[in-house]
């Protein structure tokens, strides 16, 4: 494989990990469609969806553990909430991440673009905000849990951890403060990711020197974004969010329907 390729993906990496780490997210949602997009754009081979979705997994998994150690010292982890959440998204990634290999990748791509559409839905729904110096909220478990589980399928196969959709549920429905989504959903995003990798790497998904090369991108720039998250203006963040999903929504689905 040519070295230029995996510098392509390394820089993809860094991107991609200081903006997951910055709001919270596994960092897919921006990554997944870098990878399938500009190696081709700069005169490499594409990856096939497949390959994408793998090398993503492997993203989220570094970066969003390291995305959590930025938090652990905070008392913006919600341990509850990681709990239910994190155990039924890592149950529906895992479901998602093995039964990705029986669909076609035009299905692998629709699926990336209905999650993209249902994020982009979720960030008009109204918000109502908890003060950020309070105890850890209470929330609706059972709600908490299937939505996790639902999410979980989805990103399993495309190898996201969730978090562009766990966030905007723990905010809208869940009603937990902007900045502990944000610490949460990462924990959580991590557990998802370990079936996500689990199923890519038992289906051979996993492009293994592309994989190495995002993740350790992803160990140098998540902290960072982590870092810069803690001290950023909440209504920027979720702006910044908002910002992602729609515009990779967008280009998802053009290229499916055009």
């Amino acid at each position: 494989m040519e070295w230029s390729l995996l510098i392509t993906v390394f820089v993809i990496g860094l991107v991609g990990s200081f903006v997951s780490g910055l709001v919270g997210i596994g960092g897919a949602i921006v990554n997944y469609p870098m990878v399938l997009y500009i190696p081709p754009l700069l005169g490499f081979a594409a990856f096939s969806a497949h390959a994408a979705a793998g090398i993503v997994a492997v993203q989220v998994f570094v970066a969003s553990f390291g995305g959590v150690w930025g938090y652990r010292k905070g008392n913006y982890l919600h341990k509850k909430l990681i709990l239910y959440m994190g155990i039924s998204i890592l149950l529906g990634s895992l479901l998602g991440g093995f039964g990705a290999s029986y669909l076609s990748e035009k299905v692998v791509n629709i699926v990336y673009g209905v999650l993209a559409l249902i994020a982009v839905a979720m960030m008009f729904i109204p918000t109502h905000e908890e003060e950020e110096g309070s105890d850890h909220p209470d929330f609706n478990k059972w709600i908490a849990s299937i939505s996790a589980f639902l999410v979980g399928i989805g990103a399993g196969i495309v190898g996201a951890g969730g978090a562009f959709l766990l966030v905007p549920i723990m905010l809208s429905i869940l009603h937990i403060p902007t900045r502990m989504t944000i610490a949460s959903s990462l924990a959580i995003t991590f557990i998802s990711s370990i079936g996500a990798v689990t199923g890519k790497l038992f289906s051979g998904d996993v492009p293994i020197m592309p994989a190495l090369s995002i993740a350790i991108a992803s160990i140098i720039t998540s902290q960072l974004g982590a870092e810069a998250g803690k001290k950023a203006n909440t209504k920027v963040l979720q702006t910044i969010l908002a910002v992602l999903i729609i515009g990779t929504a967008i280009k998802i689905w053009w290229d499916i329907l055009f």
